[in-house]
């Protein structure tokens, strides 16, 4: 299987952004989302441009006006969007030909239907499998993996929902080429934006 990719997503603070970077994450996610407590401010989204370019920044968005998201794709100079409401196919594609890598989010419960994720698998470049929440992740919640099995596409992912370092060993016997990268974020966490550095970076060693 190819090296595991790791993004940390939900960082809002300066200096703690500077130092989750100096770990190297492939992705840092940053949440444009009013309603969550992990929501970056318009001072500290400033920061996001000046992040090394070899890890791709990405906004995180829940049912955002359009133009809106293209205007923080602009302003922050962001590499990706995350998107984790219920944006339409059509949503997606407009995005997508602007040139955005798009990742699309779904909450994954016992009776999620992956069938829905037919129409969107020839424009988003990554699908996104959290734990299903009225509050659009976050949740610390970890959902039933063995729910995957009922995945049938070809499109790679990333798993999300309440991952720690308990999960590390776990994950490194997963053998779905498939699985993209691993998403963490309020499990490593001091405080809702505050990433706790010396547990990322033992899950890192651990999974990378």
């Amino acid at each position: 299987m190819m090296k595991m990719k790791i993004k940390v997503c939900g960082m809002k603070h300066a200096a703690n952004i500077a130092e989750v970077a100096n770990l190297h994450p492939d992705y840092l996610g940053f949440i444009f989302y009013p309603k969550s407590p992990r929501f970056i401010s318009e001072v500290s989204a400033e920061l996001i441009k000046y992040v090394p370019a070899e890890i791709k920044t990405v906004g995180v968005f829940v049912n955002e006006e359009i133009e809106e998201v293209k205007i923080k794709i602009a302003k922050h100079q962001l590499k990706a969007v995350q998107l984790h409401g219920a944006e339409s196919v059509a949503y997606c594609t407009e995005l997508k030909s602007a040139g955005i890598e798009v990742i699309k989010a779904f909450g994954v419960h016992p009776d999620f239907d992956f069938k829905q994720l037919e129409p969107y698998a020839p424009i988003v470049d990554y699908f996104l499998f959290d734990t299903q929440t009225p509050a659009h992740g976050g949740s610390g919640k970890v959902f039933d993996w063995k729910l995957l099995d009922d995945y049938q596409l070809d499109q790679p992912y990333f798993l999300s929902g309440g991952i720690g370092l308990e999960h590390a060993q776990q994950i490194k016997t997963i053998q779905d080429p498939r699985l993209y990268a691993i998403d963490v974020n309020s499990k490593f966490e001091l405080e809702p934006g505050l990433k706790d550095i010396e547990q990322l970076k033992e899950f890192f060693d651990n999974v990378k």
